[in-house]
């Protein structure tokens, strides 16, 4: 069989994965979340699936196919073929995710985990922001700019809530599930009354030797004895965003600083690594105890060294009459809403100079209610958006 009749069949295979996956309440989730996100949802496969004559190819030309499928299939919507080859069976999904590298590595995203993995070190993810006013919601989609077909991948999605004395953005893998007893729950983003200082909260840890979960009030109202194994009970701290107060009322661009707690500086020198969560977690630690929820979120040696991010500085050009950033094009309209933000780091770390210049993450607004998002390294397309959706939060005191 060549090779092109194998994808073909692969292809072919849809209607099949769907109905595998009518099998129980859990894979008719995930198949909603399948159509909505185009990432493969990364929960086992159910033991009743019968695995048919695809499973028992020989592992050495399943290798080699699947190897070809990734490497021919870089983009959207034509990767959806090697979803299709960690759909199949338990081999191919096995074998599968061996063969897919992090978005570190080969710049590309493939499995809902990839969101919660830093970026690629030489050139950005390129992605956008939508909003909808009417509903608060915002959306994130893998792509330079908005189609036509609007057949762009969707990555995440949050919803804003405006409570007595905080905002949250609740941020799901889907656009119609905010719940936090869902299982496409990711995390949130909180904000302080004047809306000055923002805390990010993520649903799993990144590094599970160093975190410890955060004792919300969200948590308070859940029974961890009464809910699925695979829905997260917990918020972890991982971030603090702040904006500094604008007391004497200048008019000039935002100051902002985020806070990576458990991103050492270590990281962004020579041969650092980030931390890199490889899978989400399928069911909740025993060790995981409301007790142990009541500690703080982070101890003070998890945050030594931590990661610090800052945004650039922009000039003012005397013929606009503007401040300006060099955005290389991927923004086009003026807002207080865009920036870019790099590495504040001191001498002693031993950092690069080119690595300090370096453009981590950059947001900025092109049409109505449209805005590009590009992030890299260290950052994952989580922490990038819970960031960039601090800048939609209203802030009096800050401007």
């Amino acid at each position: 069989m060549s090779f092109k009749n194998i994808v073909r069949e692969l292809k072919e295979m849809r209607d099949v994965i769907g109905s595998m996956s009518r099998r129980g309440v859990e894979g008719k989730h995930w198949r909603n979340c399948t159509r909505s996100s185009h990432i493969a949802p990364d929960v086992p496969p159910l033991e009743s699936t019968t695995e048919g004559q695809w499973a028992h190819l020989p592992p050495e030309l399943l290798l080699d196919i699947i190897r070809r499928v990734e490497e021919s299939e870089t983009s959207w919507p034509a990767r959806t073929v090697v979803v299709y080859c960690a759909s199949v069976c338990k081999p191919w999904r096995d074998i599968t995710k061996e063969i897919v590298k992090t978005p570190e590595e080969c710049g590309r995203l493939t499995f809902p985990i990839s969101l919660k993995q830093p970026g690629p070190r030489d050139s950005p993810i390129q992605c956008y922001i939508k909003r909808d006013r009417a509903t608060s919601t915002f959306r994130l989609y893998y792509g330079l700019t908005p189609s036509e077909d609007e057949s762009d991948k969707l990555l995440l999605a949050s919803k804003k809530i405006r409570r007595a004395t905080s905002t949250e953005f609740l941020i799901s893998l889907v656009a119609d599930d905010f719940s936090r007893a869902s299982s496409a729950y990711v995390g949130k983003l909180r904000s302080n009354f004047l809306g000055t200082k923002f805390i990010m909260y993520d649903s799993q840890p990144p590094n599970d030797e160093s975190f410890e979960p955060n004792h919300t009030r969200s948590t308070r109202r859940i029974n961890t004895n009464q809910i699925s194994p695979r829905i997260p009970a917990y918020n972890y701290n991982i971030a603090t965003i702040t904006y500094e107060l604008n007391v004497l009322r200048t008019r000039g661009p935002r100051r902002m600083n985020c806070s990576m707690h458990y991103i050492p500086i270590s990281s962004i020198q020579q041969g650092g690594t980030a931390p890199t969560p490889k899978s989400f977690p399928h069911s909740l630690s025993s060790s995981h105890s409301i007790k142990q929820s009541e500690k703080p979120s982070h101890s003070n040696s998890a945050i030594k060294d931590s990661l610090v991010l800052k945004n650039k500085s922009p000039r003012w050009h005397e013929q606009l009459q503007c401040w300006c950033l060099n955005f290389k094009g991927r923004v086009t309209v003026a807002s207080v809403k865009n920036f870019q933000i790099g590495a504040s780091v001191e001498d002693c770390y031993n950092v690069s100079n080119e690595e300090k210049d370096r453009v981590i993450l950059q947001f900025g607004k092109i049409g109505q209610d449209i805005f590009t998002m590009d992030y890299g390294y260290p950052l994952s397309a989580f922490q990038a958006f819970a960031i960039c959706l601090s800048s939609f939060d209203t802030k009096p005191a800050c401007e």
